[in-house]
């Protein structure tokens, strides 16, 4: 049995962590934590959380816990990690897991010094549409891939959305918030990865409350085999909309063979192969696909992963490259 704490439920994805380790019968969830009294107050009326302990440090002290579950403001996050490796706990964070290169650097040292796992809610890889895609890549019937391009908009939901947001210090960048969950799936799929930033920028242009706050994203990367990917991830979707429009987690790739295009979360992939006179649309089946929880649990019992402490630390390390690319820009 997996005994796993909790700490911090600054963000609403913390909540589905939760309600996964409450249903998986290899977990026992032991211990909570939240210094924040409001969204204490909003974990224990959403989801019933019994808070153990008024201290971060005193419940990294209960010999009990495996595993730590790491949810509060973005910028805290790496040193809530750091402290948790420190005293010998795997790790679980929602995305992102930190916000510099520096506390990457430790929690990667860490890890591979007392031998711990590494987890991240990098829930884009579970849905169905992505093995289909993943084998249809890996297969070759694409070619060789030259081209892609992914959109992540987000609505800002300014006024709804958790206000530490945009209090100066804690949110860590806008590409480091979001193009994670793209950038680990086009190397999942793909099997290719990032070699150098082109070009990366982050502006403001929606939050115009908070000119603080770059919530415009876009960057170019060249990939391993020369490819050259580019992305927006930009709080720009029209917050009547929510997440429901096309344009939310859409990915277009191109290969020698021809060009697929696709949005996560649906069920149907949209091919055009050189050779054919017309597009076809293949249609996705219904299939169990886990979750990051379960292949953590899997990980952390020896079990070969495709979601490990390895890419998690790739994933993160390549993203805050990006970050670091735009925010030199904007100096």
């Amino acid at each position: 049995m997996i005994k796993i704490a909790f700490a911090g439920f600054r963000h609403g994805h913390i909540n589905s962590l939760y309600r996964l380790a409450e249903k998986n019968p290899d977990v026992e969830i032991v211990a909570a934590f939240e210094a924040d009294p409001d969204a204490r107050a909003a974990a224990e009326a959403d989801l019933g959380i019994r808070f153990t302990h008024d201290s971060y440090e005193d419940m990294l002290k209960e010999d009990e816990i495996d595993v730590v579950a790491i949810g509060d403001y973005y910028s805290i996050r790496g040193s809530r990690a750091i402290e948790a490796l420190k005293a010998g706990k795997h790790v679980i964070s929602d995305k992102p897991l930190c916000t510099s290169l520096e506390e990457l650097d430790e929690i990667e040292r860490l890890a591979k010094e007392k031998n711990l796992k590494v987890g991240c809610m990098l829930d884009l890889r579970y849905h169905k549409i992505v093995q289909p895609v993943r084998n249809f890549i890996r297969e070759g019937k694409l070619g060789e891939i030259h081209a892609l391009f992914f959109s992540g908009q987000h609505p800002l939901l300014y006024g709804t959305r958790a206000g530490w947001y945009f209090e100066e210090g804690k949110h860590g960048g806008t590409i480091n918030d979001i193009a994670i969950h793209g950038i680990d799936f086009v190397e999942y799929i793909t099997g290719l990865s990032m070699k150098r930033v082109i070009a990366a920028r982050c502006w403001n242009a929606f939050a115009v409350k908070e000119p603080n706050f770059k919530d415009c994203a876009q960057f170019m990367l060249e990939l391993s085999n020369g490819a050259g990917l580019m992305a927006d991830v930009s709080y720009s979707a029209p917050n009547s909309s929510g997440y429901t429009l096309p344009f939310y987690w859409r990915f277009t790739i191109w290969g020698t063979k021809g060009v697929m295009e696709f949005k996560v979360g649906t069920d149907e992939i949209i091919v055009a192969l050189d050779g054919k006179p017309s597009a076809e649309t293949i249609k996705v089946p219904d299939a169990e696909t886990g979750n990051c929880l379960s292949e953590f649990i899997d990980e952390l019992s020896g079990k070969p992963t495709d979601a490990n402490t390895d890419t998690v630390i790739k994933s993160t390390r390549d993203t805050l490259r990006v970050q670091e690319f735009a925010d030199k820009a904007a100096q």
